[in-house]
């Protein structure tokens, strides 16, 4: 017998718990079922996220996790991804299976190298239910880098085997195999297929839709919305990546090796400026005066909006940027949350009265005396800002409820012009390995707290839950209400950030609670080459909001 500190779920404290000798995560696991609320996907072992099938140590601590854990929930995709595409051999042989973005509340999946239809895609799916009752497990095997790359490509997977380059001889490689396919994953994955409950399969444009739980509601698969505008934003970031020559990292990585840098860096700046050259075309031609600017965390809103100014005021305008920031109510006025906390995140933290009296009153071309607020004193300050603008200049309204209809509900709907920005979609791993998006938010923000706030890696990575619930709350719901998107990603930024964030990361101890994401992100820039030469990137840059020197922000 041993004993170990066990917490069935992630929200029950730890206690003592006895178990026999030579067992698995797992085994303990189908002794406690019945006090989980959630499926469970992974095992937090010392503060370490791993597999359930993990064989336990007398004194170990150990935790449950579901998918509301970032770690259990990518393994919950790559373990779907991989019953996918071993149901994918049985029905359609071996066709070219990429997984290309987040859509539509699960993955985008494209079969490149012929058509699916709908007929098959309901088979791949059906043979995909077979497979989850024959609750096979997935075999995992461990090689070195040589033996890992001739597997992958005795299987066709040239993208997987060119993944471990960066791996160094010694590293041992991780590979699955499920009913007769084998491939690599980047996350471990659940013990078997009968812990795949959750999925939906269908259709969807040129490709497959794979949709599945989302932490908001572990268990259920969420209602379906289109959202075609982020398809349309992942088809124009395709062609940018043909031009670019960079698909996956390990395009990136040869391309920083063969000292091709500064063509790469100078021609994804260049699509950026074609894309606000776009935007800006549209503004002017519809004759928009109020222009809507709504992002997530570290998206790069200001410098955006920034540059977006830049290119109307060629066009014969002057814009008047306005961050709602400034329209906070007075503190002592500000709601609070159910903790008693003040809640800044939700719209009533706005004094929409005097916003809305202010904005129409710049629209006919009175002279207003716009507050600043002070975010010590916690009261809006005036007399620093009396302004007046001309004829149809338009105004710039950035904020995380710009899109929401009641923070301008008594402007005319026809003087809105509504733009998303987010790093939308981004170069992956390989062709199944996906690099979550959020991914470069978290890492673009660490480095920014980090330089402009002196916070440490821990502390952004605990305030990002919050922010991300916010952003749920209020900002992705708007996104298909835009009239035109701007992806902030650049294919080449985790290069960049790399020499920033991994000395950060490394900071976390092990015994923090946040220590397995950052454990996670590590593993991950493992994969990507140092671009260490910054000064190639222009000061007018999305990414100088974050690694500093820029203009704008």
């Amino acid at each position: 017998m041993m004993k170990i500190h066990l917490s069935p779920g992630q929200d029950i404290p730890y206690e003592e718990f006895e178990t026999g000798g030579n067992v698995t995560a797992e085994d303990v696991l189908n002794s406690v079922k019945d006090r989980i609320k959630y499926s469970v996907y992974a095992a937090l072992i010392d503060n370490k996220v791993m597999a359930l099938n993990t064989r336990l140590t007398d004194g170990v601590s150990l935790r449950f996790l579901d998918i509301r854990s970032k770690q259990a929930f990518l393994m919950y995709q790559n373990s779907l991804v991989m019953l996918l595409l071993a149901a994918a051999k049985d029905i359609i042989g071996d066709q070219h299976v990429e997984v290309r973005m987040t859509l539509n509340q699960g993955l985008y999946i494209e079969v490149t190298s012929c058509d699916v239809n709908e007929d098959q895609v309901a088979k791949i799916g059906m043979r995909m239910n077979q497979l989850i009752d024959m609750d096979l497990p997935f075999e995992t095997g461990h090689f070195t880098k040589r033996t890992g790359r001739k597997l992958m490509l005795e299987e066709g997977l040239d993208e997987s085997s060119r993944v471990f380059d960066k791996l160094r001889e010694s590293d041992e490689v991780r590979i699955y195999k499920l009913n007769g396919y084998s491939d690599f994953f980047f996350t471990d994955l659940v013990p078997s297929t009968g812990y795949l409950k959750y999925f939906e399969l269908m259709k969807y444009r040129d490709g497959i839709l794979l949709r599945f739980a989302q932490p908001e509601n572990p268990d259920r698969i969420p209602l379906y919305a289109d959202e075609y505008i982020m398809y349309r934003a992942f088809k124009e970031q395709s062609q940018w990546n043909h031009l670019l020559g960079v698909k996956y990292v390990a395009d990136l990585n040869e391309k920083i090796r063969a000292g091709k840098s500064f063509d790469l860096i100078q021609m994804s700046e260049a699509l950026h400026d074609k894309k606000i050259v776009e935007i800006a075309d549209a503004i002017t031609a519809q004759k928009k005066r109020v222009v809507l600017v709504l992002g997530p965390s570290s998206s790069g809103k200001t410098t955006f909006a920034r540059r977006l100014i830049v290119h109307l005021k060629v066009r014969g305008l002057d814009p008047l940027y306005v961050g709602t920031d400034d329209y906070f109510k007075e503190r002592e006025n500000c709601p609070r949350d159910e903790n008693g906390e003040y809640d800044f995140e939700g719209i009533d933290a706005l004094d929409l009265d005097l916003f809305n009296r202010q904005m129409k009153g710049l629209l006919a071309g009175e002279e207003v005396d716009m507050p600043v607020f002070d975010f010590i004193t916690g009261h809006k300050e005036y007399g620093k800002r009396i302004t007046r603008i001309s004829g149809d200049q338009p105004i710039i309204i950035e904020g995380i409820h710009s899109f929401d209809s009641v923070l301008t509900q008594e402007i005319d709907e026809s003087e809105k012009f509504r733009i998303y920005i987010s790093p939308l979609t981004h170069i992956n791993l390989n062709a199944h390995n996906r690099i979550p998006t959020t991914d470069t938010r978290i890492v673009r923000r660490i480095i920014r707290d980090s330089r402009t706030r002196g916070a440490n890696a821990a502390e952004t990575l605990k305030i990002w839950k919050k922010v991300h619930a916010g952003e749920n709350k209020n900002i992705f719901p708007h996104s298909g209400e835009a009239d035109m998107l701007f992806n902030s990603v650049h294919v080449y930024e985790l290069a960049v950030l790399k020499k920033y964030a991994v000395p950060l990361l490394k900071e976390i101890p092990e015994d923090d609670t946040e220590y397995p994401e950052a454990e996670r992100l590590l593993k991950l820039f493992e994969f990507v080459e140092s671009l260490e030469d910054d000064q190639l990137i222009a000061n007018t840059s999305i990414l100088r909001e974050f690694i500093g020197g820029g203009v704008f922000a």
